[in-house]
């Protein structure tokens, strides 16, 4: 069943069903997330973890267990292992949402996702943390959220972006650690030392300040009819380059929040 959660001018619909993703937001009336696609890493706003971004080959290992995961984004994994999966709602009130989602197959570690979710009247805050069960494991997280480039009634988006480095891309497209000063967009791209906010500036409608306590964004616009900002507590790849360790009673958690100024 999806959750309605709503307060002043924002509603949120939340469908725990597909991957407990954000399928809708919309601000005075107007529609800021992409709709559903062909794809599950296509649309809405979606929770990445216990890998946030792409990983190489979709490989890595830890503790001896050498690790395959689902090509997402051939010939790489990518976007973690919830963003397709059921969740269970823990918690549920008009304004909030609380849900989980195991892990599992193929992941060899066990552990569980759970993220919080808040609307208030400027502003929607999400909260994510990946727990370890028995085994200790590395771990990444992040957001996937599709805004809508052109919303109804509206100009299309204008992005505004300060960070103090952008992270190179090799030749198989991924993420390196080495950096650069950041170019002009487009881009599809991590960016690091984020100086927040990111802005989305939809002329006619007004903007949308998205913050995180988080180092790295990964901002993609070179879709037609999409955006995408996307906080990241590590860079793509970062199970093979510079995880988190992600212990029993030790979680990583990290949270986001949009607030908008309509007009």
């Amino acid at each position: 069943m999806t959750l309605s959660l709503a307060a002043g001018p924002a509603r949120l619909l939340v469908d725990p069903a597909d991957g407990g993703r954000l399928t809708s937001f919309t601000l005075a009336g107007h529609e800021l997330l992409a709709a559903a696609g062909p794809e599950p890493t296509m649309h809405g706003s979606y929770v990445m973890a216990p890998y946030a971004g792409r990983v190489r080959a979709g490989r890595f290992t830890h503790a001896g267990h050498e690790v395959q995961l689902p090509l997402t984004l051939p010939p790489h994994g990518a976007h973690g292992l919830v963003l397709d999966r059921p969740w269970t709602v823990r918690d549920a009130t008009p304004r909030t949402a609380t849900l989980e989602c195991p892990i599992g197959e193929p992941w060899p570690f066990g552990g569980r996702v759970v993220q919080q979710i808040e609307v208030g009247t400027d502003g929607v805050t999400q909260t994510v943390a990946v727990q370890a069960d028995e085994a200790a494991f590395p771990a990444s997280i992040g957001w996937h959220p599709w805004f809508v480039r052109t919303p109804e009634d509206a100009g299309p988006v204008r992005l505004h972006l300060s960070a103090a480095a952008m992270l190179v891309r090799d030749d198989d497209y991924v993420t390196t650690l080495h950096r650069t000063d950041p170019p002009p967009g487009p881009w599809d791209d991590c960016f690091a030392g984020v100086d927040w906010p990111v802005v989305l500036d939809w002329p006619g409608l007004g903007r949308l300040e998205v913050t995180a306590d988080t180092d790295y964004v990964v901002v993609f616009d070179l879709r037609d009819d999409a955006v995408c900002v996307e906080p990241q507590t590590h860079p793509p790849d970062a199970l093979n380059t510079a995880a988190a360790l992600v212990r029993p009673g030790h979680p990583l958690s990290a949270t986001t929040r949009w607030r908008w100024r309509l007009g």
